[in-house]
């Protein structure tokens, strides 16, 4: 019988298997070719020598691996590489001779106006004589964001604060903040025009919806600030009064709306997704197969709230273990997406994080199963750690330790329950952002 210390290291293996397999240099480098003097990207094809300069912005939690496989791809070719990233994940690539910015996330800090500021000047300087690589991925809406004029930093944070305590979701989140920021919703593309605009994309939302990666800097944006407006209503959200003011002066005419389809500054821009969660966990199923297990996909769309869908994930392990349903041992079964977080307590902890928990408590004393969950980022919430992975012994282990798993989850404090348990899953960053993913693995 193999031994759950042997389960849970195929389960990290399966799960960096899939990581792996979204590498933001390598996808890169996989979709930007150089051909005698034409750039080639997907059914695009640029003639270099059309332009004077080539420039390269990469934003988002992946940009400095994006960044450098254009560097390998384009060398000396390129006049300036700029890159914003979250703190940590830089890569030390200024060492190249690029432009390096970190700065903070889920919640935007001065750094990120400080770089957005520094990109937007950049852009404007652009003329139809430049060729403009854009590398986006996750996180750049917190990591480059620059609020309209009436409406302050502090004012942006709290906002941002505020959506994610309520538990908003990506599409939520960004539908508010692309209202409220000059680099969402299309607004970049209206600053780089008549430039000529490739984007590749590391896609970290479900259905790879362009308007709602990064919320949208070169895509036209079909919400509204009424929209906003009723996000913030249905979450039951306190605005601070320059945000909500702002809102109402877009829903009566007085700042202009976000950039819509047919709006002439998107003629020149082309844009393709080269990595999302799809293709993580076709990678995990295949590693999971090579070690001996059966494997399927069950969704690439979860969502919903992270400790509900613990519950179920949880009792599916269980049901695999002691009913052979849905799929007999060994299997392992693969769940991709992104839930969220109600916050009810004043823990510490991400939404894998407090899934793991969620699902420990439903499978205790279940043998011959683990549960996984983890950020293909490298984090989870405002942790250090990319999310858990829990047996039947979880709770257990915790009773040892005198903690109380539901009371635990109940405050929202997953990290330090799965901290003192082992149960945490570490892997620092990991180039490239596309969603989470889910793991109940059986023998």
């Amino acid at each position: 019988m193999i031994s759950i210390e042997t389960l849970r290291n195929d389960a990290k293996d399966i799960l960096m298997a899939g990581v792996k397999a979204c590498n933001a240099r390598d996808a890169v480098k996989r979709n930007l070719q150089l051909v005698d003097g034409e750039l080639r990207c997907g059914n695009s094809t640029v003639l270099l020598d059309e332009y004077k300069r080539i420039l390269v912005v990469a934003i988002g939690k992946a940009a400095a691996d994006m960044a450098l496989g254009a560097h390998d791809v384009l060398g000396d070719l390129v006049h300036i590489y700029f890159v914003i990233t979250k703190y940590g994940h830089g890569k030390d690539i200024d060492r190249l001779g690029m432009r390096l910015f970190e700065s903070g996330h889920p919640v935007p800090d001065v750094a990120g106006v400080t770089a957005a500021t520094e990109m937007i000047h950049l852009l404007e300087e652009t003329s139809d004589k430049d060729l403009v690589i854009f590398l986006i991925s996750g996180g750049a809406s917190a990591l480059c964001t620059l609020p309209e004029d009436d409406i302050t930093l502090e004012d942006l944070q709290e906002t941002t604060k505020r959506l994610l305590l309520a538990g908003a979701d990506i599409r939520e989140l960004n539908t508010v903040r692309k209202h409220i920021s000059r680099s969402g919703g299309g607004k970049l593309a209206g600053i780089v025009y008549p430039s000529r605009v490739v984007a590749l994309v590391v896609s970290d939302v479900i259905g790879n919806d362009l308007d709602v990666i990064a919320s949208g800097p070169l895509t036209p944006d079909p919400t509204t600030y009424q929209d906003a407006l009723e996000v913030v209503d249905r979450l039951r959200v306190e605005l601070p009064v320059s945000v909500k003011n702002y809102l109402l002066m877009g829903i009566a005419g007085d700042v202009p709306e976000t950039p819509k389809p047919g709006s002439p500054e998107f003629e020149n821009v082309s844009i393709r997704v080269i990595a999302d969660v799809f293709l993580a966990l076709r990678e995990a199923a295949s590693r999971a197969e090579a070690l001996g297990y059966e494997s399927l996909i069950l969704t690439s769309r979860l969502e919903g709230e992270s400790r509900e869908l613990g519950k179920t994930v949880g009792n599916i392990a269980v049901n695999v273990v002691k009913e052979n349903v849905p799929y007999s041992p060994p299997v392992a079964l693969l769940l991709g997406g992104e839930t969220t977080v109600t916050v009810r307590g004043n823990g510490v902890g991400g939404r894998n994080q407090e899934l793991a928990l969620s699902a420990a408590l439903a499978m205790q004393g279940c043998e011959n199963v683990v549960v996984a969950s983890m950020g293909t980022d490298g984090t989870d919430g405002p942790t250090d750690a990319a999310g858990g992975i829990v047996d039947g012994l979880t709770v257990a282990r915790g009773k040892v330790a005198g903690l109380d798993a539901k009371r635990y989850l109940a405050r929202n404090d997953a990290y330090n329950y799965l901290k003192a348990t082992g149960d945490l899953i570490f892997t620092g960053p990991t180039g490239t952002n596309v969603n989470d993913l889910v793991l109940v693995l059986a023998r």
